[in-house]
């Protein structure tokens, strides 16, 4: 039997226990396939990723620094056509009190309000989207 799906709206805050960060905005959107975190300064150093999280409504992350040893490069077609080579890393969402694998693409979207972008290939099974709602993980929560 199939499990029930939940309801997410277009915007939710989640969390991502293995990279300790709470209440992270996060818009959902179905037109990307991937999901990705806003990061700068990414980089290979001695066989490891080393990327700083932008997030500038969070102000105890925003500029954090993180190292990854387990990580890969996939490739990412952007919204315009251009495929572009990215850094992705595998880790845990926590959403609806439930926690799930994801990955993220590593990016430096500066044009983006949100610092993290829910894509389909994660919800694609487990949710559905109604782009009137926001905030209904979170919610949840309070």
């Amino acid at each position: 039997m199939e499990k029930e799906k939940k309801i997410i709206g277009r915007t939710d805050r989640v969390d991502f226990p293995l990279l300790e960060l709470k209440s992270i905005d996060a818009k959902i959107d179905t037109g990307a396939y991937t999901s990705f975190i806003h990061c700068t300064d990414i980089r290979e150093v001695d066989q490891t990723l080393q990327c700083t999280l932008l997030d500038a409504t969070h102000s105890e992350h925003n500029g954090r620094r993180f190292t990854f040893k387990n990580y890969d490069i996939t490739a990412v077609k952007s919204n315009t056509g251009k495929i572009e080579m990215r850094y992705a890393i595998r880790t845990q969402i926590s959403v609806f009190n439930e926690t799930y694998p994801i990955i993220l693409t590593l990016s430096p979207r500066d044009d983006m309000r949100f610092p993290i972008l829910i894509g389909r290939k994660f919800l694609s099974g487990k949710f559905l989207i109604d782009p009137q709602l926001e905030n209904q993980s979170y919610n949840q929560t309070l």
